[in-house]
């Protein structure tokens, strides 16, 4: 974790129990700190879980309960069949897996690599506890960096736990669960073509157990504490409380019910031109929006916006909000799987009509349709949650879009502001060599997700990363350039400050 991440928190503090004074937990400080934990047979963790409505802190929010039993369901404790059953139908218990998410994928997210390396046993613990309600012994703990890594490692040699550690690809679609199985099973860490329900084949294709780092760590806090003392923080609806990440480089820990102004008031930030909350797949808030807007899913909702995985991406001033919007975009437009038409064509469009949008060449119905067109036709969530993030900023940015929409711009630079992984150096765009060009256009027969022919039969180049999907392809489409024109360039800037 980086230094420059700061924890904080807003009321009495429970996952960041301990971190005003140790910046690591090992296993000594973790038991004077939170204890030794009991292990709670599966009914009455479902039980707890149920009664305060325990949700998954990855992004999508569902119920831990449901997870745990639809595991318990593809189980059993005996090798005697039961009535009426098959054989086969169910696996022993001791096949289950539990699986830790630890990659958060999303730039602008902190708050389970700070779990994971100061607090690595609070996040063992709620591992523990589920393994042993389900009755194995199989834990992974799927890591994206070195420190959380070292972290976890350190910790599972401390208990002496039989679990393991796995290193994922540190991409944005990394965290999808489908994508976190398959590299567990030592597949590509892309999400499958098709619906897997991990619950009935995940791991090695036993049922699986999988959820985020948080969520693990809060099942912790919840068997320390009781429903009842766990529920005296939040809302009576959303009880206990969540970690967010603010600006990207603080975490902040807050009951569900806290104001977002308090918290940004806290983290001393502005909504100054709107708030992106919920991450690269969440909604834009105004900042009228953003003053009204409470920390739960019933008063999200309320404002058009989201929870989501916690992140909380004020939009400073002085930057222009449609180019960072198209800059963000460009970035998950590079960043997919390349499994499905919304994600190789639909993405690029989005990119496209949004290019057109900022120099008044395209209007909102362009972005509209583009994003709208593979909306539920995904291999995975990735083309939907791209086109929320873009639509929301079509609301939320009305005034700076109607400014570019008249005049071509609104005057104001794209520096960058939103959090983006830095560029290694390696890096490829698509690039042509005009004094070579003659039009053939080939190319855009070839790669038409990166080029595309203006109305003269000259190639346009969308400006983003070459997708690791597409490598083949476009080193192919540069071999085969009759005019020898077509070039890969490495080292660019993913997005170089600009006026628009």
């Amino acid at each position: 974790m980086s230094p420059t991440v700061m924890v904080t928190g807003i009321g009495g503090p429970r996952l960041t129990l301990g971190f005003d004074r140790f910046d690591r937990l090992d296993l000594d400080r973790h038991l004077a700190v939170h204890g030794k934990l009991e292990t709670p047979a599966l009914d009455d963790l479902v039980t707890m879980a149920e009664q305060v409505d325990l949700r998954g802190r990855g992004g999508a929010g569902f119920p831990f309960a449901r997870k745990l039993m639809a595991v318990a369901a593809q189980i059993t404790r005996s090798t005697t069949l039961l009535p009426g059953e098959k054989a086969g139908a169910r696996r022993p218990a001791e096949d289950a897996v539990v699986v830790v998410n630890g990659a958060e994928g999303e730039p602008g997210s902190r708050k389970d690599k700070v779990l994971l390396s100061r607090a690595p046993h609070l996040v063992l613990d709620g591992a523990a506890i589920a393994a042993s309600a389900l009755g194995t012994q199989r834990i992974v703990v799927a890591v994206e960096d070195d420190e959380s890594a070292r972290s976890i490692r350190a910790a599972i040699a401390e208990r002496r736990m039989p679990a393991r550690v796995v290193r994922l690809v540190d991409r944005f679609i990394s965290g999808q669960a489908g994508a976190v199985v398959r590299a567990v099973n030592g597949e590509t860490p892309i999400p499958p073509g098709r619906k897997v329900r991990v619950a009935e084949s995940g791991v090695d294709g036993c049922p699986t157990l999988l959820s985020n780092t948080e969520t693990f760590a809060q099942l912790a806090v919840l068997t320390s504490l009781g429903a009842d003392l766990y529920a005296s923080a939040g809302t009576q609806d959303e009880p206990g409380t969540t970690l967010l990440t603010v600006g990207g480089t603080k975490v902040v820990e807050v009951p569900f019910g806290t104001s977002l102004r308090t918290v940004l008031d806290h983290c001393e930030v502005s909504a100054a031109q709107g708030v992106l909350v919920g991450g690269y797949h969440g909604m834009w808030l105004s900042p009228l929006d953003a003053a009204r807007a409470v920390l739960s899913r019933r008063g999200m909702r309320a404002v058009g916006g989201t929870v989501g995985a916690g992140i909380v991406l004020p939009l400073t001033e002085g930057t222009c909000p449609l180019g960072e919007t198209t800059r963000i975009a460009s970035y998950l437009a590079a960043q997919s799987a390349g499994q499905c038409g919304p994600c190789r064509l639909g993405l690029p469009d989005v990119v496209r009509a949004l290019n057109a949008l900022a120099d008044g060449s395209g209007g909102l119905d362009d972005v509209r349709r583009a994003a709208g067109i593979g909306r539920g036709r995904g291999a995975c969530s990735h083309p939907d949650g791209t086109a929320r993030f873009v639509l929301s900023a079509l609301e939320a940015f009305a005034a700076d879009i109607e400014l570019h929409r008249i005049g071509g711009g609104c005057g104001q630079p794209v520096f960058g502001v939103l959090p983006l992984p830095v560029p290694t150096g390696d890096e490829g765009q698509v690039a042509i060599d005009w004094s070579r060009c003659d039009g053939h256009g080939l190319c855009a027969y070839l790669v038409p997700e990166l080029i595309q022919l203006d109305r003269y039969g000259f190639p346009v180049v969308l400006g983003t990363d070459i997708p690791p999907w597409m490598e083949r392809d476009v080193q192919r489409a540069v071999a085969m350039c009759p005019a020898l024109a077509l070039r890969v360039i490495t080292g660019v800037p993913r997005s170089p400050a600009r006026r628009p």
